[in-house]
């Protein structure tokens, strides 16, 4: 266990254990959900099987499949331990890491995602392909299990998204819903964009085609990007103009979306 769970799970206990004398009505709830787990793997792959599970692969089968799974790549619970205290960080509505870890489903996609793509990456394509359609069914959120996704990685809300199968997304990145990381047609290959680190992706943004948005630049709600965004820089309208370099230094961080009042006579 390392130092961050030794801090993170014996709070989401002690939170589950509170809330369920609060809400007598939810101690099933929190005991199946969280208290019962011995350690935050176990939770974790328990909700994600208990996410994803259907009358085509049931709680049990799922249950193995997502234990297994994290038994051999303990780098996915860093990374959902990342992206609960992005959660937790960077959303005003979230009082407690509890909240996100049960209810969030932007979270919870997340982490179901990573369990898709370390199976794709151990050539297991038809099991990740079924996670990642169950993920879209139950979350509404369309993730190839091929795309790369770092950690600390915030995703408010969540409907629509979706994120292509060459689509490589940094450390620190926050997005809101329906953001989409595309390709421009039916071209092959290396098609889909580059996130760096920090980059705020704001409600409705699509971003489309092998294009390279730098670190801890922003791209505004609604707009359409079709060419690189240099690093620090915001882009906003359609089709997207830089409209502010830099921008503030760590915008996934401070979820700032105001845009500033000088324009940049520079189309991308």
């Amino acid at each position: 266990m390392n130092i961050a769970e030794q801090e993170v799970w014996p709070e989401l206990r002690r939170e589950a254990m509170s809330e369920a004398e609060r809400e007598p009505v939810l101690s099933g709830h929190m005991y199946d959900l969280v208290i019962r787990h011995r350690g935050y793997p176990e939770a974790l792959a328990y909700l994600v099987a208990a996410s994803l599970a259907n009358q085509v692969f049931n709680i049990v089968a799922m249950s193995d499949l997502t234990s297994d799974t994290i038994a051999r790549n303990p780098d996915i619970v860093t990374a959902s331990l990342y992206d609960l205290n992005a959660v937790l960080d960077r959303d005003p509505a979230c009082e407690t890491r509890l909240i996100p870890f049960l209810y969030y489903k932007g979270f919870k996609a997340l982490q179901a995602y990573r369990l898709a793509h370390a199976l794709w990456l151990e050539d297991r394509g038809g099991v990740a392909r079924f996670l990642q359609s169950r993920i879209a069914d139950a979350f509404d959120l369309d993730i190839h299990p091929a795309a790369r996704i770092g950690r600390g990685v915030f995703i408010d809300h969540g409907t629509g998204i979706v994120i292509g199968e060459t689509a490589v997304i940094g450390d620190d990145v926050s997005m809101l819903h329906g953001v989409t990381l595309g390709g421009t047609g039916a071209e092959r290959g290396d098609r889909h964009p580059k996130i760096g680190r920090g980059v705020l992706l704001a409600a409705g943004a699509k971003i489309l085609g092998n294009i390279e948005i730098g670190d801890y630049a922003k791209i505004a709600a609604g707009s359409v990007v079709l060419k690189p965004v240099p690093a620090g820089c915001t882009a906003a309208g359609v089709p997207a103009r830089l409209v502010n370099c830099p921008t503030c230094e760590e915008p996934a961080k401070s979820m700032d979306h105001t845009l500033s009042q000088a324009a940049y006579d520079y189309v991308i």
